[in-house]
């Protein structure tokens, strides 16, 4: 059975930063061929935030170029996401997939006040 576990949302002010991490069971994180972070705010729909490949190549949304960073650690089965120069616009509440769009953790909460 697969787990993903996130952690490390919180409530922030603009301009902070947080980093997530999302904790993997099984051998899903060791074969999957993507993962990465979702984020869904209050009455919008959920957004690729950032993805991660086998290797290193990583794509990021465009709201976000510049002050997320993806990785994961293979060794500890997690990914990761950096969040820097955080806006209040990055509200949401914060998913991990891996694969993409496969399996899901139920989320963690980023609040950013102004």
């Amino acid at each position: 059975q697969v787990q993903l576990v996130e952690s490390g949302g919180g409530l922030v002010q603009a301009g902070g930063s947080l980093r997530l991490s999302c904790a993997a069971s099984g051998s899903i994180f060791s074969i999957a061929p993507n993962m990465g972070w979702y984020r869904q705010a209050p009455g919008k729909q959920r957004e690729l935030v950032a993805a991660i490949g086998r290797g290193t190549g990583t794509n990021y949304g465009d709201s976000v170029k510049g002050r997320f960073t993806i990785s994961r650690d293979n060794a500890k089965n997690t990914l990761y996401l950096q969040m820097n120069s955080l806006k209040p616009e990055d509200t949401a509440v914060y998913y991990c997939s891996i694969p993409l769009g496969v399996y899901w953790g139920k989320g963690t909460l980023v609040t950013v006040s102004s």
